[in-house]
């Protein structure tokens, strides 16, 4: 009989082989290997004593704790699913998950107890009951490999919850280190544990059997602490929280010499950006990541790169097939994709066509494969007949001196339909840039009709918390 691929084996192996060596670590607590998987057996049987079955989706609404990692490999063992939710949200916001997950149960922290209307249950309590239970083997981790392992839930391009569905072969693949698996020393992790990213990158230590640290806040003081405590060898940033790291260091007794991969992604990282983080850890290799929680790892941009091809955001892995289409939008296929869209057929049905995935990202391929990014399906400006990529135009104006931060959208116009808005956050010392300012540094980079018409000073620029990527939405019902 075949072997399955399941996410409890990872942590029942690991346990195995590194029963004392560290698996996560937050703050001054931490935890073996053999801890995680004894208490996850213990927290699966007390999960299926209170009726949680295999198959039901269990949100678990919470600030982060250690506790978290014990839940993900309980439910992976019990065959439940891990749903995780930003302790972030209102009552009201979670509320409209539910109504996507529909639970039997919700597992929530002493301060969100009592919040919803729905059955929840204390973390706190159930880890009480579960302490009373043994410790031995749960016997085989789940049911099938093709079951739901996670949901992840996000916002959509509607605004309506969707829950990206997982399942357990997918995340065993998208973070399997291959037969022979190398030592690769602690990992800083800064992404919340609601994000795909932080547990993709917790699963590729878990397989690799080494630590994962966790940070209660993405701020660059307890990063750089991190690293040097733990003398991690790996770290993975945005690019908005890498510049924070950048400038933390240059204030000095930051030790960073440990580092031997430097990643980032999840939005355009300037050329200027990583000439930056290549100078700040020159012992480290750079790469940057496309990917998103429906595909995984798509493509990666390698250190010897990253100056040859400055923009780009690599060649596809080993398990993605990649194509654009007529209309310029990425899709993409391999064993490494979602399963659809929780409850929601006719989103899984726009999003998955005859296998490939439909990544709502406008992309052009070079001549060497090289994948690059150029703008959003769905974020265009159409402006008098022309189409704009607001990546494009930021990218022009990245670099001009009394921009700290921007955005660019469309707003409504109507003569032109719509019109190219930046968005900006002023540089101390600088006074606002005009339109006329913005056209002139564009002048030879942009065609005319890509050029800003409007300049909007603004204090912050809306991003999402776990990636920093521009809410283009909110943005425009703000100017419009």
């Amino acid at each position: 009989m075949r072997k399955e691929l399941l996410v409890g084996d990872v942590f029942r192996n690991a346990a195995r082989a590194a029963p004392h060596r560290l698996a996560a670590a937050l703050g001054d607590r931490s935890l073996t290997f053999a801890q995680v998987d004894g208490r996850a057996n213990q927290w699966a049987r007390a999960l299926s004593g209170i009726g949680v079955k295999p198959g039901a989706v269990v949100p678990v609404w919470s600030a982060i704790n250690l506790n978290l990692v014990v839940v993900f490999a309980a439910l992976a063992k019990l065959g439940a699913v891990f749903a995780p939710v930003s302790a972030a949200l209102s009552a009201a916001e979670v509320a409209d998950l539910l109504t996507v997950a529909r639970p039997a149960v919700v597992l929530a922290d002493e301060e969100r107890v009592g919040l919803l209307d729905a059955p929840t249950l204390a973390l706190a309590h159930v880890d009480a009951r579960a302490r009373r239970e043994p410790d031995g083997d749960t016997g085989p981790c789940g049911r099938s490999e093709t079951d739901p392992h996670v949901v992840f839930f996000t916002s959509g391009s509607t605004g309506r919850p969707k829950g990206a569905v997982l399942s357990h072969r997918v995340n065993v693949l998208r973070t399997h280190p291959g037969a022979l698996p190398e030592p690769r020393g602690a990992m800083v992790c800064p992404y919340p544990l609601i994000h795909m990213g932080a547990w993709t990158i917790a699963l590729q230590q878990w397989q690799a059997r080494d630590r994962v640290v966790f940070l209660e806040r993405a701020e660059a003081a307890a990063i750089c602490e991190a690293v040097g405590r733990h003398r991690a060898t790996r770290i993975n940033c945005v690019p908005a929280v890498w510049r924070r790291v950048l400038e933390h260091q240059r204030g000095g007794g930051v030790d960073l010499e440990s580092v031997r991969f430097a990643d980032t992604g999840t939005s355009v990282t300037p050329i200027e950006l990583l000439e930056e983080i290549a100078s700040a850890v020159p012992q480290a290799q750079l790469r940057v990541f496309y990917g998103s929680t429906e595909a995984g790892s798509v493509a990666v941009l390698e250190h010897a790169d990253f100056r040859r091809k400055p923009g780009s955001c690599g060649v596809p892995g080993p398990l993605a097939e990649v194509r654009v289409a007529d209309d310029g939008e990425l899709w993409v296929r391999g064993p490494l994709l979602f399963d659809g869209y929780l409850g929601d057929e006719e989103a899984t049905g726009e999003a998955l066509v005859d296998g490939w995935y439909r990544t709502g990202d406008l992309a052009e391929i070079d001549g060497e494969g090289y994948l690059s990014i150029i703008g959003r399906a769905r974020d265009v400006i159409r402006t008098g007949g022309e189409t704009v990529s607001p990546l494009e135009v930021e990218a022009a104006l990245a670099a001009h001196p009394a921009i700290a931060d921007l955005a660019v959208v469309g707003v409504p116009d109507p003569e032109w339909g719509e019109i190219v808005c930046v968005a900006v956050v002023v540089a101390p010392g600088h006074s606002p840039p005009g339109v006329s300012d913005l056209r002139r540094h564009c002048a030879g980079r942009l065609a005319a009709f890509k050029q800003p018409r409007r300049v909007a000073v603004v204090e912050e620029i809306p991003r999402t918390s776990t990636t920093a990527q521009v809410q283009r939405r909110l943005l425009v019902e703000r100017l419009s």
